[in-house]
């Protein structure tokens, strides 16, 4: 019997394969609509996993990740994810909601409140996973700010400023004590005006004055995640964030993917989550899930690539391979279906039963939060004095 572990899925589109959308049982027609995200966030909640990811962007998806690939036999265009995930809320009870939001040309002011009302919709059950966003067609849309030519500066200068909005964030969601609101009908008095705080943030990137508008969310602070390839994004969540995303490819770099994150952590701190990501190719027999595989490279006319590991075979085998690198020191697993629904449903009616009967994952949900979930505490408001 293995301690438990934590599972994610990150839904983006009809799944992560770049030809998903054109498998039999894809549903292309329906990714604009509301009882599309409805399902997959339900399918994902009947399999009682932690949290679903949201993937979101501000360019049009593309094959290359620095620029456009101008291509039309891909899914291209996307809803926004934090409205995505408002909109599943209330349909939903237990699973946690994680969009993106990209921190670059998204004002922390706003996003702050986004968030806020995303965790009352649900009830306690919000997150959310910042991104930086580098390409020169993004930037275009704004026209705020000249990006270096170099790359590595860009990756510094961006995740130093995704590094500051966290910390915005969680001010503005500190802002209000939680007790600010008296809504007293006899006396007159709905809030306590000294219980709401400025936060006087002023930073390199930054500068807000406060309150936020909106009270402070049932979680006192909504999770924060982020996705971490280079040594800017790993510090980005040694000190800022919740949950971690890691991408490694074997257990000995589960290890010291966990080890480069948790090392800087504050000795005060609840340590990190840190989940690794891995798209997954699932079917009955190993056979099956290549021959799959092959089929969808052939019909995208290229070889599936990734900055994941790319799992093919079975939800035995990937719960083999789980098992190990929980042991290796992964918190849990964030799995970017290939196809869905089909890897979606593979990993909620397979493999959770698997993991479940090797003593690896709940039997039923055990709290009531996101927080509550991942076994984090709800964090005491900073600007409390009483």
């Amino acid at each position: 019997m293995g301690t438990p572990l934590h599972l994610a899925v990150a839904l983006d589109g009809t799944g992560w394969h770049p030809a998903s959308w054109r498998e039999p049982l894809a549903r292309p027609a329906e990714t604009l609509s509301p009882r599309y995200w409805m399902d997959l966030v339900g399918q994902a909640e009947q399999g009682l996993l932690d949290f679903v990811t949201i993937e979101d962007g501000l360019t049009l998806q593309s094959d290359h990740p620095f620029r456009a690939d101008n291509r039309t036999d891909r899914v291209r265009g996307r809803l926004d994810a934090v409205l995505i995930a408002s909109r599943v809320a209330p349909r939903t009870h237990h699973i946690g909601l994680v969009p993106t939001v990209i921190t670059t040309y998204t004002e922390p002011f706003h996003a702050s409140k986004a968030i806020a009302t995303l965790d009352y919709v649900s009830t306690g059950r919000a997150g959310v996973r910042v991104q930086v966003a580098s390409r020169r067609d993004a930037a275009a849309h704004f026209g705020r700010r000249h990006l270096p030519e170099d790359r590595t500066a860009v990756s510094a200068e961006l995740f130093a400023e995704a590094d500051e909005y966290v910390e915005v964030l969680r001010r503005l969601w500190d802002s209000w004590e939680d007790d600010a609101e008296i809504r007293d009908v006899a006396t007159g008095r709905f809030i306590d005006r000294n219980k709401l705080h400025y936060i006087d943030f002023e930073g390199v990137s930054f500068s807000v004055k406060g309150p936020s508008i909106t009270p402070r969310p049932p979680q006192g602070q909504p999770i924060v995640a982020a996705l971490g390839h280079v040594d800017p994004a790993y510090r980005l969540i040694a000190g800022s964030a919740d949950v971690g995303f890691v991408t490694p490819h074997s257990a000995e770099e589960v290890t010291a993917l966990v080890d480069t994150v948790a090392a800087p952590r504050p000795a005060d701190a609840p340590a990190v989550r840190v989940f690794a990501d891995l798209v997954v190719f699932l079917d009955g027999t190993l056979d099956a899930a290549r021959a799959r595989r092959g089929r969808l490279d052939e019909l995208a006319g290229t070889q599936y690539r990734s900055d994941a590991e790319i799992f093919v075979g079975t939800p035995a085998q990937l719960a083999d391979l789980l098992e190990a690198w929980h042991t290796a020191g992964a918190s849990g697993f964030r799995l970017r279906p290939a196809s869905i629904p089909h890897d979606l449903q593979q990993i909620t009616d397979v493999l959770v039963p698997d993991l479940q009967r090797r003593g690896l994952f709940r039997q039923s949900y055990e709290a009531s939060t996101l927080r509550g979930l991942l076994g984090l505490p709800r964090p005491a408001n900073r600007y409390t004095t009483v």
